[in-house]
């Protein structure tokens, strides 16, 4: 059975290449702009993994991982940022404490983003 992820980033660019490089390693990808459009998609058509950008217009990343632990507490969130008014870092924490399983600082290596999903969704892709 494939592994679904559910890709949520306001950046079309980086959307797409994270998309691309799951789908080069064989997972399903559906994604989203922003975690309004992300939870919406989720609650339609569900995800075993969800990557979130922390800082998107409309919905953004922290209330969407505050959103997912509410409703569906045993999903898997890796959290993403680059940053925005604030250090990445203090984001990331942020969402680490609010349910993010694994955080990653943008830019981060393809190997990292691959070796969290990987070890999130008990695969060997």
């Amino acid at each position: 059975m494939m592994n679904t992820i559910l890709v949520m980033d306001d950046d079309e660019q980086v959307r797409n290449m994270l998309c691309e490089t799951l789908k080069r390693e064989g997972y399903q990808v559906l994604d989203a702009a922003d975690g309004e459009e992300g939870m919406k998609l989720f609650r339609k058509k569900g995800a075993d993994l969800i990557i979130t950008d922390l800082i998107m217009p409309n919905k953004e990343g922290l209330e969407t991982i505050i959103e997912l632990r509410k409703e569906f507490r045993d999903v898997k969130v890796i959290a993403i940022s680059g940053g925005g008014r604030v250090e990445p870092d203090e984001y990331l924490s942020l969402a680490e404490s609010l349910g993010a399983h694994v955080t990653l600082a943008k830019p981060f290596e393809r190997e990292e983003l691959l070796g969290a999903v990987r070890k999130l969704l008990g695969t060997k892709n």
